[in-house]
């Protein structure tokens, strides 16, 4: 590659890098955004359903272009980012002809919100984190699964002759008791009925309640942020690094003049 192409793809990349280039696309993506949610009205569409498909194939194409500059700016290196590689399957998604059998694809159009997390990097270092925390969740998954299943065995055994819709199974009773941990209407919708005919029944449920919802699902939150923090610590010592750097470079150019 030549000294010509290799500057060429260097400016191409700062200007697609600036501030204005950036923020101009994330306007896009929302204004895309507003022009897919007006689709789904059908009054909407027929006012104007013409200009606003023009507008989202207008988005598209932008967002089509944007694309090629990338890869034409970075090369091989484009598809060495995640969240190029992202980027790419988001657009190519809505490439794709919502035929027959393909129908669906024309609702997952709205992908193409998912762009925000890619452009904004406040949002990034939010996804960052959590798949940083996901093999600290898997841990934290694998207990809460043992603690359902014990859970859900006893409840079967001990409430499921009166309560079959609830606990008539393992199955019926590890949806129940995934609706307890979620405090979704577990008092009187499921627990007070059951001690109604089981009086004992508090000392299996408050336990439960206690050990999932307020124990292990505040440890995974935990582990969310501990792992944004993490995220947003190597993002500061990469940018004071690259700070650093750039001025010991300006320095070393200082010097190399004085000495001439």
């Amino acid at each position: 590659m030549s000294a010509t192409q290799i500057g060429f793809r260097a400016r191409l990349a700062a200007w697609l890098e600036q501030p204005i280039i950036r923020n101009s696309i994330i306007g896009v993506i929302l204004f895309n955004a507003v022009i897919l949610g007006m689709e789904t009205s059908p009054s909407i569409m027929a006012a104007a359903g013409p200009l606003i498909l023009a507008l989202d194939q207008a988005c598209l194409a932008i967002f089509v272009i944007e694309l090629v500059l990338k890869m034409v700016a970075l090369g091989p290196r484009f598809f060495r980012v995640g969240w190029n590689i992202f980027d790419f399957v988001i657009v190519g998604i809505a490439l794709v002809p919502g035929g027959q059998g393909l129908s669906v694809l024309r609702a997952l159009r709205i992908l193409r919100v998912l762009r925000v997390v890619s452009a904004v990097p406040s949002l990034r270092r939010v996804v960052e984190g959590l798949l940083t925390a996901l093999p600290g969740m898997g841990s934290v998954f694998l207990l809460m699964s043992i603690i359902f299943y014990i859970g859900a065995v006893m409840a079967t055994k001990l409430f499921g002759a009166s309560f079959p819709e609830w606990f008539g199974s393992i199955g019926a009773s590890l949806y129940t008791l995934f609706q307890v941990m979620t405090l979704e209407s577990w008092s009187m919708g499921i627990v007070r009925p059951v001690l109604d005919v089981y009086p004992y029944a508090w000392a299996f449920f408050v336990p439960f309640i206690m050990v999932t919802t307020f124990a292990v699902v505040n440890l995974i939150v935990g582990l969310v942020v501990n792992s944004m923090q993490d995220a947003h610590a190597a993002e500061s010592n990469a940018a004071t690094d690259a700070y650093r750097d750039e001025v010991l470079d300006r320095l070393r150019k200082i010097e190399e003049r004085l000495e001439r």
